[in-house]
């Protein structure tokens, strides 16, 4: 793939003269409902030359058809309908005017009950979220682990570049486990189907929206898991990617048109580098290879500025939601996106679900930058509609904090720092925080397999500011770098194959360490779903001295005190420097332990966080 242009011009003809050989007609969106409000909807027709009639009507009661649009490929044809409010469910037959032919039967559905209550609930501060790569997690139906047709075939669990098995059945499994952790929404990686012809197990390279990919269980094990999650009152977070679609997507293999995909003379990267988005001294071509570079060669570029690209990933969004209940969406390499259409695709869904939450990924460095990406008070021309972002800067200063000796902008004091910034966003309390993912180090590999500096870090994570997130394993200590392959942090869940010799999902089959970290874990996330000061509460935060870091989360019920030690000895803690909140209070319960004891002077090992519920 040496030059874009010409290999995408010849997909364009090429995949003409492949695609005539069948005479399927698909439609996208698949199918709508009455009563929403977004009720233009443009339907993507694709079929072998299904441009070439001259008209296209239907008889349905309260739909119209408002224009026909014909573009470069005459296996697209896109039909603008509209569903007036008195429209009622059904099937709508699209007719070929000429021929008389019926080319699609879409359907018109009752929206779901709940509106907004029951699904789309959206997640806040007092949710604790649990990444899961489907494909590593656990596998509950071997029947689906290769399915016939799929160009990747793989099913090697000794690989880390194959796929192994797992499925949403697996998850669905272990909701009972995940909820006695603490969890209360899961945060799945993609579920759309990416028929590439490898590395398919992380799912980020769609090849058609409109199917769940049928080795993790397709869309009746995707209905199923959601309906078992909303039964427990837990919710899911689907993972939205709208930059760029895999190589075989059926829009690249045969282009609508050649403006969907973004178009170089030569193969163009992107830069990576989001300073451009809002540097005023920025070059226009910077920002141009930023937003329109293709992040891989496999994954190629959209063109959001495309209205008929715009129409397409919109529509879907607002599909997914109502099709299967979805509760928010994380979405993929944000700032790669075109903004405008971001704000119009978030706005979308927020005037259809209002209580919807969308937070995106910003892997950038700074507050300055990832805050441009949200909700921010900033008097800048473009104005970002993103409620929260994934919150890079605070997994820097927690990583810093517990890898890096204390200096006056260095370790702890990174994070004091970056949490003094807050005032930049609408909202901080809506933002993402973790220590790791399915990209990154596994943060246990982080600080060296040091139990007690990853207890710390966990302390932190539940009870900062923010909405924390884990990533599957994390709460037995799963080990793994990035290099030489990201798959080594997405190795199985032991337990999670009938195969295994151990299951971690069990108490007993786990280790000393295993299980410590497993109970540190669950007593904090547990004792976090009822606590207000941890989950609706104001953070007051004291400057770092001499590697100690004091905060405090608390409201007009209730009072936490959190005491980081970051040093390499122990350390003697007054609570008379910290009167502002220790005032009026007699003692103090460690949240771990249970211990009660007086609220006096007292001392914190090295490299150890505590946290204490104050008491009067």
């Amino acid at each position: 793939m040496k030059k874009f242009f010409l290999f995408s011009l010849f997909t364009f003809q090429f995949s003409l003269l492949i695609f005539s050989q069948t005479n399927e007609i698909k439609c996208y969106p698949t199918n709508w409902w009455v009563g929403m409000k977004w009720n233009k909807v443009q339907l993507m027709i694709h079929g072998k030359n299904i441009a070439n009639g001259n008209a296209y009507t239907l008889n349905y009661p309260g739909v119209k058809i408002e224009k026909v649009n014909k573009v470069e490929n005459p296996n697209y044809v896109f039909l603008d309908i509209f569903i007036s409010p008195s429209a009622k469910p059904g099937i709508v037959k699209i007719i070929d005017k000429n021929s008389k032919k019926n080319l699609v039967d879409f359907e018109l559905k009752k929206r779901r009950t709940g509106n907004g209550t029951a699904f789309a609930q959206g997640i806040t501060s007092k949710d604790f979220m649990y990444l899961i790569m489907p494909d590593r997690f656990s596998n509950g139906d071997t029947t689906n682990d290769r399915i016939a047709g799929l160009r990747d075939q793989s099913l090697n669990r000794d690989s880390v570049y194959e796929r192994h098995g797992g499925d949403l059945k697996g998850i669905q499994n272990h909701l009972d486990y995940l909820q006695s952790l603490g969890v209360t929404t899961l945060w799945l990686n993609p579920v759309i189907l990416n028929d590439m012809p490898n590395r398919t197990e992380h799912g980020y390279a769609f090849t058609d929206h409109y199917t769940i990919d049928p080795r993790i269980g397709g869309a009746k094990g995707y209905e199923d898991l959601i309906n078992a999650a909303h039964a427990k009152k837990m919710k899911i977070i689907q993972d939205a990617v709208y930059n760029h679609v895999g190589l075989y997507h059926f829009t690249v293999q045969d282009m609508p048109m050649k403006s969907w995909l973004h178009q170089w003379p030569h193969y163009t990267n992107t830069t990576y580098k989001d300073q451009p988005l809002f540097d005023p001294h920025a070059s226009e071509i910077d920002k141009k290879k930023m937003t329109d570079g293709w992040f891989t060669h496999q994954m190629p570029d959209l063109n959001q500025s495309n209205p008929y690209v715009a129409n397409f990933l919109i529509q879907h969004a607002i599909w997914t939601v109502e099709e299967f209940g979805i509760d928010g969406w994380r979405i993929d390499t944000y700032a790669y996106n075109n903004l405008n259409f971001m704000n119009r695709c978030n706005k979308a869904l927020m005037d259809e679900y209002p209580n919807i939450t969308m937070f995106g990924e910003t892997w950038v460095h700074g507050v300055i930058n990832q805050s441009y990406f949200v909700q921010n008070n900033y008097n800048i021309p473009f104005k970002s509609n993103l409620q929260a972002s994934t919150d890079f800067q605070t997994l820097w200063g927690i990583t810093d904090a517990m890898t890096k000796d204390f200096g006056w902008t260095d370790g702890v004091n990174n994070l004091y720092t970056t949490l003094a910034q807050d005032f930049v966003y609408k909202d901080p309390t809506r933002e993402v925080i973790f220590l790791d993912n399915h990209d990154m180090a596994r943060f246990f590999s982080v600080v060296g397999e040091d139990v007690t500096k990853y207890e710390s870090a966990l302390a932190w994570l539940l009870t900062c500011r923010g909405i924390p997130e884990i990533y599957y394993g994390d709460e037995i200590g799963l080990t793994g770098f990035t290099f030489p392959n990201d798959g080594h942090v997405r190795q199985d869940f032991p337990g999670g194959w009938k195969s295994d010799t151990s299951n971690k999902f069990s108490a007993k089959d786990r280790n000393e360490r295993e299980n410590n970290i497993w109970n540190y874990i669950s007593t904090l996330a547990n004792f976090r779903k009822t606590s207000s000061a941890l989950t609706t509460g104001k953070m007051m935060q004291y400057v770092p001295e001499d590697g100690v870091y004091v905060y405090f989360r608390y409201d007009n019920k209730q009072t936490i005190m959190i005491v980081m030690n970051t040093a390499k000895e122990l350390k003697n803690i007054s609570p008379t420097n910290y009167s502002e909140r220790t005032n009026g209070f007699s003692k103090m319960k460690n949240i771990i332990t249970g211990e009660i004891t007086l609220l006096k002077n007292f001392s914190v090992n090295a490299k150890t966080s505590e946290v204490w519920e104050l008491m009067r």
